[in-house]
């Protein structure tokens, strides 16, 4: 049976290359920040479970003294040049995309396998383990059709690692903080300031706050995953679904896509928003979320109808 931990083993793996590869890269005078950065992630997936509370929060302490003294920079790293890849572009056309293509596939694909048969994959982590499956399954069609130096898909990842830099693990790190919220009771406290602003026996003005309130707790802690721990206590479980009788699995999946809305529209959201106009040197580095807002705001009424709707 293929496990979750065999998820962790893989990524583990790369990042410690990319330490390697980033401590070899002396073109980055802050080589070694990076090298330890991306190691101490490495750690964290292969022996986190070893390491103990202590220990991984002592990780994760590291992890922001690394990037907070700005100690994370970007080499050259030694990849094809720009002429070369132009001239690969020219030659393969659109078909450069299909390695990337075998990922999405691979993981709809192996997700209904393994929900059809059981006892090949985790159960619970299906789709997570059919992802990691084709970025593998990818990575070996890229190699066996463009037929690059071996270290270059290496280098390259790296590469993307270093532009990325600490928003790399911003997800993980807000969407624990959600958990930290819901453990601290914010969902008990957001819920009784809800109780007062919704008038009683308001079905519309409760599924209104639980949209908004996922948009909003989003843009401020930058992640959904982060929101919906904290908005479902407060609002999703004890209004919409108990008092109201809503279909659970409706009001979650259409409240996570409420909080995605507040995605777009945030700068805390940095790996989506701030991390592409650096990697495309956008001069406003807010442009990818001043165009994601008339997306944004639309949908977000579009999915306090569609709960309203379909949930109840």
């Amino acid at each position: 049976m293929i496990t979750l931990g065999f998820v962790y083993i893989v990524t583990g793996l790369f990042f410690a290359v990319t330490a390697l590869l980033s401590a070899a890269d002396r073109s980055n005078q802050k080589r070694f920040g990076n090298a330890a950065f991306w190691g101490l992630l490495a750690l964290s997936f292969l022996a986190g479970d070893r390491l103990g509370d202590l220990g991984n929060g002592m990780l994760v302490i590291c992890l922001v003294a690394i990037a907070g003294f700005g100690q994370l920079g970007q080499g050259s790293g030694r990849t094809t040049d720009a002429a070369a890849r132009a001239a690969e572009a020219l030659k393969r056309g659109a078909k450069l995309f299909l390695p990337a293509l075998v990922i999405p596939a691979v993981a709809l694909g192996g997700t209904l396998l393994f929900k059809w048969r059981e006892g090949i994959a985790q159960q619970g982590q299906e789709t997570i383990v059919a992802l990691c499956l084709g970025t593998i399954i990818a990575l070996l069609c890229g190699y066996i059709w463009l037929k690059p130096k071996p270290m270059i898909p290496l280098q390259e990842g790296r590469r993307l690692m270093d532009a990325v830099g600490w928003a790399a693990v911003l997800p993980q790190m807000l969407a624990s903080l959600g958990a930290v919220f819901a453990l601290a009771g914010v969902g008990d406290v957001v819920g009784g300031i809800a109780g007062v602003a919704i008038p009683d026996g308001s079905l519309f003005g409760a599924v209104l706050v639980y949209a908004l309130g996922m948009a909003l707790f989003t843009m401020i802690m930058g992640n959904a995953f982060a929101a919906f721990p904290v908005m479902t206590a407060a609002v999703g479980l004890p209004l919409l679904i108990r008092t109201y009788d809503g279909d659970p699995a409706i009001v979650c999946a259409i409240g996570m896509l409420s909080g995605f809305c507040g995605t777009l529209m945030t700068p805390m959201a940095a790996n989506f928003n701030i991390v592409p106009a650096a990697l495309l040197d956008l001069k406003d580095r807010n442009g990818v979320i001043r165009q994601q807002i008339g997306t944004a705001i639309p949908l977000l009424g579009v999915n306090v109808l569609l709960i309203w709707w379909l949930a109840f």
